[in-house]
């Protein structure tokens, strides 16, 4: 496949941190100090949060994109406790994160229930950070092939190879989520590379466009060595994301 230039991202997931005035400033730090990003950017905070981390981005002029960290399979009804695609555009966000490591495994979500989500992101007009990844043991059993394209397998099979010209791939190692253990880089890029053909066994196009993004323990300290590999075009960002300071120098890491 001959190489293509595939814009970076740099999400960064907040996960359940922080308070509105820290929100508030997080969010503003950030966007003071990335004017003129090198990659796309996007700021991933809890719910309650998301309108004031839209209105620190707007009133810094940034060029900084706004996700949520999960999104309803319905459209709207008695679904108590859920928010749906709707909502999250509405409130300003254009990313959404489906099939979070923390979901499967807190929340029971099945890669059936994530291809739904997938789906119903796309029909709000949200660009869906799909994640996949292994948990140690499965990575330890040789498994890690197997575990993540399956997990990939039920959204194609929903949704179609189609769909990833408006999605992107987040390849996530259970085993090194918060644990402060990476992968390689050469661990990394082959399962970047994995994701990239079975995407390419259905559209060499779309497998050459689709941005696939590394989340596990990045900090500045190893963000470049990452974000250098050929087929991992970003990074979906944790703990480093809560400080301005290290999320700026990982955006800058990029080439």
């Amino acid at each position: 496949m001959e190489p293509v230039t595939r814009h970076p991202l740099i999400a960064g997931n907040w996960k359940m941190h922080g308070s509105q005035a820290f929100a508030e400033s997080l969010s503003g730090a950030i966007a003071q100090s990335l004017k003129k990003p090198r990659a796309e950017i996007a700021l991933i905070p809890p719910f309650p949060y998301l309108t004031a981390v839209a209105a620190a981005i707007r009133a810094h002029q940034a060029p900084i994109d706004l996700g949520a960290q999960d999104v309803s399979a319905h459209a709207e009804g008695a679904h108590t406790g859920e928010v749906s695609g709707a909502m999250l555009s509405d409130c300003g966000c254009r990313f959404v994160l489906v099939g979070h490591s923390e979901r499967r495994q807190d929340h029971g979500e099945t890669s059936a229930q994530v291809a739904q989500k997938f789906l119903a992101a796309q029909q709000a007009g949200l660009i869906p950070i799909v994640c996949v990844g292994e948990t140690l043991a499965e990575r330890d059993a040789g498994q890690t092939d197997k575990v993540v394209l399956s997990q990939l397998e039920a959204v194609l099979e929903v949704a179609g190879v189609e769909a990833f010209e408006h999605a992107v791939v987040a390849y996530e190692p259970v085993w090194a989520i918060g644990t402060g253990k990476t992968a390689t880089p050469a661990q990394a890029q082959a399962v970047h590379a994995s994701i990239r053909a079975r995407i390419g066994a259905n559209s060499d196009t779309i497998a050459g466009q689709v941005r696939v993004i590394y989340g596990g323990s990045v900090k500045p300290d190893n963000a470049l060595e990452i974000l250098s590999c050929d087929d991992i075009d970003g990074g979906l960002i944790g703990g480093a994301s809560l400080s301005a300071e290290s999320f700026v120098e990982i955006c800058q890491a990029v080439g």
